[in-house]
């Protein structure tokens, strides 16, 4: 058996830039002998109490001080195609379960610009080296178009409302999200004269309005561009549902719900309403509840944990110990690296869970989740329809389809 070759570390390099929200957030650099990878991390409004902490008390500064003081010399050197060796180091430096010494965010920076340096130095696209060389077909894109929580002001109580277009073809499917996208405006401009309509954070439009009045018009403009273009789409929603959960019971804008109506309104959505995609319908702490909404609509719909779960791997084995899921949302800067990402990964795909790989709210213009998405075979990449900072991934993906098209 060959000997893995020895890549050393030569420098790992920070900046400070922005996200899609006007934030800072940190790029690493990793170089390597004749190779360099560079990664910035995402920045999430929605987030899950399990996460680990983006960055620490002191910020972004604070955790690059970490870095130089206390992790930097352990992995310059290195042998960069250790990736677990790496990220382990890396989370044994910082000390703590959540990376609060050093910053989930600086972590994730580092452990995906590592990967990127050596999939540089081999000479093969990312999704080869994290994937090999068998891969499935490419996610389909899955993207905000109508919405509130908390990625807008005065939007619907449910954080998400998602479209996927199941085209023959990446450009396809990304083409007509973006027309249910542009057909969604209209309608609105159409029921709102003189209202003022808006976009959150992940460009979705966003206006007051009951959260049923939301489904007849995501419906709607879902009919009128599937008929147009005989592309089948998909439905769903992100209900985030933690952000509304108070006192035991979930708080509408119109309505309360106990926990056995809010089990009931969910199944509803794929039962009487065709959403084939459901996330995050029930308190994060409610794996029990969770697994009722799965064991009703598992046969017709994908239930999907992301604050359930936080990718974090115990969690998701808790998750299907209990059946409450059969579906897990992937983000790195959850978790804080990509090693402990692909744990995740390979225990949901093992216990025959889909995953969808996802962008957060606040957004860079890295791409490295379109890469993700193909090496995970995921069965969704989450990354909106419009504005640069999405479309960066769709573009990423098409690109991709292209390569693996003149294979």
């Amino acid at each position: 058996m060959p000997m893995e070759p020895h890549i050393p570390i030569r420098d790992i390099k920070f900046q400070k830039v922005l996200d899609s929200r006007g934030n800072l957030s940190v790029e690493a650099t990793v170089i390597l002998d004749g190779a360099s990878g560079r990664c910035s991390a995402p920045a999430g409004a929605s987030t899950g109490e399990t996460e680990v902490l983006a960055y620490p008390s002191g910020g972004i500064d604070a955790g690059i001080s970490y870095f130089r003081k206390n992790v930097r010399n352990k992995l310059i050197g290195f042998n960069a195609i250790d990736q677990n060796g790496l990220d382990r180091l890396i989370r044994e430096a910082d000390g703590t379960d959540n990376l609060s010494s050093l910053g989930g965010n600086l972590s994730t920076a580092i452990s995906v610009a590592n990967a990127r340096a050596v999939s540089d130095y081999l000479g093969i696209p990312l999704y080869r080296y994290v994937g090999g060389t068998i891969l499935g077909r490419l996610p389909h894109p899955i993207g905000n178009v109508l919405g509130g929580g908390k990625h807008s002001v005065n939007g619907t109580t449910i954080q998400e409302f998602l479209v996927s277009a199941q085209g023959s073809t990446f450009m396809e499917s990304a083409l007509t999200n973006i027309l249910v996208h542009r057909r969604i405006g209209k309608i609105l401009s159409e029921l709102n004269p003189g209202i003022s309509i808006g976009v959150g954070d992940e460009r979705a439009w966003t206006v007051s309005m009951d959260d049923m009045k939301a489904v007849e018009v995501l419906e709607r403009a879902v009919s009128e561009i599937s008929s147009e273009t005989k592309v089948p789409i998909l439905m769903g929603c992100d209900f985030a549902a933690s952000s509304f959960f108070e006192g035991g019971k979930y708080v509408y804008r119109n309505v309360t719900r106990t926990r056995d109506e809010q089990i009931d309104f969910a199944v509803s959505l794929a039962t009487d309403h065709k959403f084939y995609y459901i996330e995050d319908p029930m308190d994060e702490r409610d794996f029990e509840g969770h697994a009722e909404i799965t064991s009703r609509i598992r046969h017709i719909a994908l239930v999907v944990g992301d604050d359930l779960y936080t990718t974090n791997p115990e969690r998701i084995k808790k998750g299907i110990a209990l059946g409450s899921t059969n579906g897990v949302l992937i983000k790195v800067n959850q978790i804080g690296s990509l090693s402990r990402t692909q744990e995740a990964v390979n225990i949901a795909t093992e216990n025959s869970m889909r995953n969808v790989i996802s962008h957060r709210s606040g957004e860079t213009t890295d791409d490295f989740i379109a890469h993700l998405g193909v090496a995970f075979r995921s069965e969704f990449i989450k990354t909106g329809t419009i504005g640069g900072e999405r479309v960066a991934k769709l573009n990423e993906l098409i690109r991709i389809e292209a390569e693996l098209s003149e294979n």
